[in-house]
């Protein structure tokens, strides 16, 4: 097994720190009002919000269609593309 340098092993690593938080994405979301289901991706956790063990970045469609680049994951969320995966 080759090893990586320690820079590249550090950039690597450090990476998700330099992103800006706007960037992030969420693991636990409000159900929004009208919805007791959770998007596509999300577990309902029986209370207000919905659970996903993986991080992806949505946003409320407020009854609207979703912008460019994202995709409509039901329960009244967009979720963004990423690459040319869904």
């Amino acid at each position: 097994m080759q090893k990586l340098p320690l820079g590249l092993a550090t950039v690597l690593l450090g990476l998700p720190l330099l992103l800006p938080e706007a960037t992030l994405a969420q693991k636990r979301i409000p159900k929004l009002p009208g919805n007791d289901q959770c998007p596509l991706g999300y577990v309902n956790d029986l209370k207000q919000h919905c659970n996903s063990p993986i991080y992806y970045q949505v946003k409320p469609t407020y009854g609207k269609p979703c912008d460019s680049g994202w995709m409509n994951i039901g329960a009244g969320y967009c979720k963004k593309k990423t690459l040319w995966i869904f």
